[in-house]
């Protein structure tokens, strides 16, 4: 697939100040340190790029949801992961807008990387608000705008639209791969194309569910997802999370897999056909592995069972593209978490398969599981809700406000 914006390759960086809006809203572990760098790694191919066509480099990015300046989530410390990345300084500043910016960025000497505070210390930046954005594009002097943050492309904030008001807006490196790999999977696949989903709801997916039912060859279902589905079916799920208010969306969802595929649904929307349960949500609580027909009534599903496992990786194994969006228990538990660990085996197991992790909570566990940091999938996504919009076909504010490739 073609990228339909122009990209840093596209324009005359050579010597620019050049503003760049990375998604480092990385997590955190209790301790506030960062558990997982994978956005910020995500961002080297462009900045290496802008950084040999000797640009002044200033970032921007959000992290977390502060309310007003909360230093637990300064970007400091993402300063300071990121000039070990990059074998450079960065030079951080403690402001997004005004002189301290202007004067620290006119200072920087030329090949310098300047990552500004936290966008959301503003509550102009969630806002949209255009005099925000012309405020951040005076303070930078910036000759062009990359947008490479593609966790919060799905958003019109600032940062993402009101800013490609103001300057020349490009994509960046990461962007691009974003789209055009995910936009391909779904539009030009090698097929068998198998569709993954799992974790906690179906109200959050409804609408990429609708697409895979019309561009899948099979999809396999998950998760606490996977509850509310089976209830669908008339299985009594003792005492596991499930939405009650789903029928009619999932009558909308049969309804269309059977125009697609007639009496041969189960085959197509695979879902378990055992699981693995246990009495509450705790560590200590042992897996126990039961039927359909044997959920008790204090039981809670919390992953797919030993022989649904298997049922998954056989249908894997027959794939020549694999999207995965949501994992398949409750992964946070290592008991609960074999299904998510089978499958993950499976795909990077499978080289000759095109496996798509989608972002959010499905990365996190990849990358906690693969000791390659990822590089065991064809691509892991930075962005949970931004790919799953992608995935359903809408268009994305922070993509559609860049400048035309021209044709």
């Amino acid at each position: 697939m073609g990228f339909f914006k122009l990209t840093i390759r596209d324009v005359p960086l050579d010597n620019q100040v050049v503003l760049v809006r990375a998604d480092y809203n990385v997590p955190l572990n209790s301790e506030g340190k960062i558990s997982d760098d994978l956005r910020i790694k995500a961002s080297l191919p462009t900045l290496h790029y802008l950084h040999d066509h000797n640009c002044k480099i200033v970032i921007m990015s959000h992290l977390g949801r502060p309310e007003g300046r909360d230093p637990k989530f300064s970007l400091k410390q993402v300063a300071t992961r990121l000039s070990e990345l990059m074998d450079h300084p960065v030079i951080f500043v403690d402001d997004t807008i005004g002189d301290k910016v202007k004067q620290a960025i006119k200072q920087a000497p030329a090949h310098s990387i300047i990552l500004l505070e936290n966008l959301r210390y503003y509550k102009e930046e969630e806002a949209d608000d255009e005099g925000f954005a012309k405020n951040i594009a005076a303070s930078t002097g910036a000759r062009y705008f990359v947008q490479d943050g593609f966790g919060v492309v799905h958003r019109a904030h600032a940062s993402t639209h009101a800013i490609t008001l103001c300057i020349p807006s490009v994509s960046g490196l990461l962007l691009e791969r974003e789209y055009t790999t995910i936009t391909g999977a779904m539009q030009n696949p090698e097929r068998p194309l198998v569709a993954v989903m799992g974790g906690a709801k179906i109200g959050d997916k409804i609408a990429v569910i609708e697409r895979f039912v019309e561009v899948a060859d099979k999809i396999i279902i998950g998760g606490a997802m996977a509850n509310t589905f089976l209830a669908y079916k008339g299985v009594a799920m003792g005492a596991s999370k499930l939405e009650s208010d789903q029928n009619e969306t999932l009558d909308r969802i049969y309804h269309a897999a059977h125009e697609k595929v007639g009496d041969d649904v189960d085959n197509f929307i695979i879902l378990p056909s055992d699981v693995a349960v246990a009495t509450e949500i705790s560590p200590e609580s042992p897996r126990k592995n039961v039927a359909l027909d044997q959920i008790g009534a204090e039981d809670i599903v919390l992953d797919v069972g030993d022989a649904s496992i298997e049922k998954i990786v056989e249908v894997v194994a027959d794939a020549k593209t694999v999207i995965w969006n949501g994992t398949l228990g409750y992964a946070e538990l290592p008991e609960f978490a074999h299904g998510s660990a089978r499958l993950a085996l499976s795909l990077a197991t499978q080289p000759q398969t095109t496996s798509i992790i989608g972002g959010g909570d499905t990365a996190d566990f990849v990358l906690k599981w693969d000791s390659a940091d990822g590089a065991s999938f064809t691509h892991v996504s930075t962005g949970g809700g931004a790919s799953l919009e992608l995935m359903a076909g809408d268009k994305l504010p922070g993509i559609e406000s860049l400048l035309d490739a021209r044709k």
